[in-house]
């Protein structure tokens, strides 16, 4: 693809494999805390990276009581899932999540990790869109010839997204090359698009909605549109915490599991209530305005469950597009459904299971 394109990309993975060799060089001692834990569990709380005005699943398993005794320890936030991710090969959090495609590439770069629970993706009411306003002259692939497009980050989900589009409409390596992504916040990505600053700005889910609600824009191309219903992106934990911890990566992803079917499974509005009153009380100072948008999970698995497709099909499109090499990851066994409670059938599980 064009160098607006492989330029960033290839910055991204030299980061990456950084943090990959700055995680060999020793254990941090704060790698979750280590006690004497109540429940059978070998630590006491799990350090991660939020959202702005956003609950995640395992903040929501915290609150809803399936996490107990374990304990988050909020850290930061994050609006990128590769540098989430990057952070738990480094050991500065315990777990993190990215877009399949980048733990993909994570995993090609020799990161000691494991993906154990989807927690985002595709579904009817949960997708993002890449929107141009009602007057831009932009209709096709071709009209993006020139312009800039807004993404939350380089080398994620929404790059490969564009990447796939401009393949699928037949733009030439020469034309790509003039395709610009620009990095802009989520939250300020409408403003950026409205003020002309991008000629395309991508927005999902809450965002796009308010967006939407307020009118003067139309979607070029959304990812339903390419890839259809799918779970996009993947917590993952070091495999050494695995290892050394594994009934405590047991109740987290049970947890999480259990917080994404009660999310599901509840009406709308008592899971947007919920996510009100739990931005409310953990006391951050957040605009809590976009829940009242929240429409679905977009977790395609029940339970956050890991399909094969879901990396092999990342895997077989970074060997298309010569960042990884023919057979260096395979995507059915970089993954494990073996702590997920609903991996028998969709039911809840009491024996291991592995994918």
């Amino acid at each position: 693809m064009g160098r607006s394109f492989l330029k960033p990309v290839s910055l991204a993975a030299a980061w990456l494999l950084a943090a990959v060799l700055l995680a060999g060089c020793g254990d941090k001692a704060t790698s979750a805390a280590h006690t004497e834990a109540p429940g059978g569990l070998e630590v006491t709380e799990l350090r991660y990276q939020g959202s702005v005005g956003a609950v995640t699943f395992p903040e929501l398993a915290e609150d809803l009581g399936y996490l107990a005794p374990l304990k988050l320890k909020f850290i930061g936030t994050t609006i990128s899932g590769p540098q989430d991710i990057q952070a738990v090969v480094t050991g500065d959090t315990d777990f993190g999540g990215a877009f399949n495609g980048a733990i993909v590439k994570l995993i090609a770069a020799k990161a000691p990790i494991t993906p154990v629970i989807s927690y985002y993706g595709v579904d009817d009411n949960t997708w993002s869109g890449y929107y141009v306003l009602d007057d831009s002259p932009i209709q096709s692939a071709k009209d993006l010839i020139g312009k800039k497009i807004a993404v939350n980050t380089l080398g994620a989900h929404h790059e490969f997204v564009i990447k796939e589009y401009l393949r699928r409409e037949g733009l030439t390596e020469a034309e790509n090359e003039q395709v610009t992504l620009v990095v802009v916040p989520p939250v300020t990505g409408e403003q950026t698009l409205r003020a002309s600053q991008v000629d395309v700005a991508t927005l999902g889910g809450v965002l796009r909605d308010k967006a939407l609600e307020r009118g003067g824009i139309r979607p070029l191309f959304t990812d339903k549109d390419l890839f259809g219903v799918f779970s996009a992106g993947s917590y993952v934990l070091t495999n050494k915490f695995i290892q050394d911890n594994p009934q405590a990566t047991r109740k987290f992803v049970e947890a999480t599991a259990k917080a994404i079917e009660w999310a599901r499974t509840t009406p709308p509005d008592e899971v947007r209530a919920r996510y009100t009153k739990i931005i409310k009380e953990r006391g951050r100072k957040e605009d809590d305005s976009s829940i009242k948008y929240w429409k679905s999970t977009g977790v395609a698995g029940t339970g956050g469950l890991i399909a094969p497709e879901e990396f092999e099909t990342w895997v077989n499109w970074l060997v298309q597009d010569g960042t990884i090499g023919e057979g260096e990851v395979d995507g059915s066994r970089i993954y494990t459904n073996e702590f997920n409670p609903y991996r028998d059938g969709g039911e809840l599980a009491d024996d291991n299971g592995k994918n």
